[in-house]
C-alpha cells in the first residue's frame, strides 16, 4: 500500500558514525542532523543540598558558596524584588534566584518579609538572594488557593481590634489567634479606641480572652492611654502586627515609636471600612531594642492548611470537652450528645466563641 503525499517520515540517515571516523562527513550532514533533548533526564534538574537540624527538627537547605554571600534579613518584600538589611546596616535591593522561585511553587512568592536569607552583591547597591534559611514561628494565609506568608521569624503576634470606628469583630480576633496558635505565636489583643466608648462595656470580653491565657491591652493611640504599656510588651521582641483595615495600626505605631512617620488613613463613615495605607508587609527598628512588622490591613482572613476537622483543636476553650462527646468524629454542629454543644447550654462554653466556630466550620467570610 503506498503512502498518501506528505505522510511518509523522514528516516535518520545510516552509518554517520562511519562516515565521521573516515572523514567523509560533509558540511550538509551537519546542518541536517539535529539533537533534541526529550528524555526524563533533561526535564529535570539536580539541587544540591544539606540537612540541618535544630528545635524545629530537620530541614533541607540549598548549597551555595557562602564565601561570596553576605547574610542578610528582609525588611520588605514587593513586586519582584526585596530589601535586604545586612549584618553592617546596609541596604540593598535584591532580586531573587530563579531556582528559589521555582523551588516556593506552591507559595504566593518565595521570599517573605522577616526571612533570613544569604545573598550575593552585584554592584554597590543591588545584590541576588542566593538562599532562604529555615523558617521559624510564620504567619500564613490562603491567598488563591496558595500560602501567603505574610511575616517570618518572629517571636509573638500583636491583633489590633478597634472597639469603634470600625465596629469591633470578634470573628476577625479568632481567626487570627488560630493562625497565631498554628505558628506557635504566642499572641497579645490589643483593643484600641477606647476613647470611643465605655470601658466597662469591654469587661467581658476582656474576660473571655484573659481566661483563654492571651494577654489583652485596651489602649487609645488618640489620648495616649496604656501605650506606654503596650510599648514594654514589644521591646525587645520581634512582633507582627495584624488587622483589619481601619483599626489603627499605623497610628498606634507611630504612637509607639513617633519616628515611623507611618501614614494614617480615616474611617468611610458610610461603611465603617478603612482604607489600605500600609500596601506591604515591612519591618521597623524599635529604639528600645527589636522590630515591628506593619503588614497591611485585612478584612477577610482565610485559614492556611487547616481543614474543618481540625479547627476544633485550635480552640482552647472547645478543646477540653472534644473527647466526651458521643461520636469520635463529631462535628460539634448537629449530633445528639455532643459535649461542646452541651457546654454551651450550661454556659459552660462562651456562646459567642462557640458561633464563631461554626462561621469558620462552615467556611463563612468574616
Amino acid at each position: 500500500m503506498e503512502l498518501r503525499k506528505n505522510q511518509q517520515t523522514r528516516t535518520r540517515k545510516n552509518d554517520l558514525t562511519r562516515h565521521y571516523e573516515g572523514d567523509q562527513l560533509d558540511a550538509d550532514m551537519v546542518h541536517q542532523e539535529r539533537l533534541s533533548g526529550k528524555g526524563k533526564l533533561t526535564r529535570k534538574r539536580t539541587v544540591i543540598s544539606e540537612t540541618r537540624s535544630d528545635a524545629d527538627g530537620d530541614q533541607e537547605v540549598i548549597v551555595v558558596d557562602e564565601s561570596l554571600c553576605r547574610p542578610g534579613r528582609v525588611l520588605r518584600t514587593q513586586g519582584l524584588h526585596s530589601i535586604v538589611l545586612s549584618k553592617d546596616g546596609e541596604r540593598f535591593q535584591c532580586a531573587t534566584r530563579k531556582l528559589l522561585k521555582d523551588l516556593s511553587s506552591g507559595q504566593r512568592q518565595a521570599v517573605s518579609t522577616g526571612d533570613r536569607v544569604l545573598f550575593r552583591l552585584v554592584n554597590e547597591q543591588e545584590g541576588m538572594i542566593e538562599r532562604i534559611e529555615p523558617r521559624r514561628r510564620v504567619l500564613s494565609r490562603t491567598s488563591k488557593g496558595r500560602q501567603h506568608v505574610l511575616v517570618a521569624n518572629v517571636d509573638q503576634m500583636l491583633i489590633i481590634a478597634s472597639v469603634a470606628e470600625p465596629y469591633l469583630k470578634p470573628n476577625l480576633v479568632d481567626r487570627f489567634l488560630i493562625s497565631a496558635e498554628q505558628g506557635k505565636l504566642p499572641a497579645i489583643i490589643c483593643l484600641n479606641k477606647i476613647d470611643l466608648v465605655d470601658p466597662a462595656d469591654l469587661q467581658p470580653l476582656i474576660g473571655l480572652y484573659s481566661q483563654l491565657g492571651h494577654r489583652v491591652i485596651p489602649v487609645s493611640a488618640k489620648d495616649g492611654t496604656n501605650v506606654d504599656y503596650l510599648k514594654r510588651n514589644l521591646t525587645g521582641k520581634e512582633t507582627v502586627v495584624a488587622g483589619q483595615s481601619g483599626v489603627g495600626k499605623s497610628s498606634l505605631l507611630n504612637a509607639i515609636e513617633p519616628s515611623l512617620t507611618l501614614r494614617e488613613g480615616a474611617v468611610s463613615e458610610e461603611n465603617q471600612k478603612g482604607k489600605h495605607t500600609t500596601t506591604a508587609a515591612e519591618m521597623y527598628p524599635l529604639a528600645g531594642g527589636g522590630y515591628v512588622v506593619d503588614t497591611p490591613g485585612i478584612r477577610q482572613f482565610e485559614l492556611w492548611d487547616v481543614i474543618r476537622e481540625e479547627i476544633p483543636a485550635f480552640f482552647r476553650d472547645i478543646r477540653p470537652f472534644i473527647n466526651h462527646c458521643r461520636f469520635p468524629d463529631c462535628t460539634h454542629t448537629h449530633e445528639e450528645d455532643c459535649a461542646v454543644k452541651d457546654a454551651v447550654a450550661d454556659h459552660l462554653l462562651d456562646a459567642r466563641r462557640y458561633e464563631s466556630y461554626l462561621h469558620l466550620f462552615e467556611g463563612d467570610a468574616v
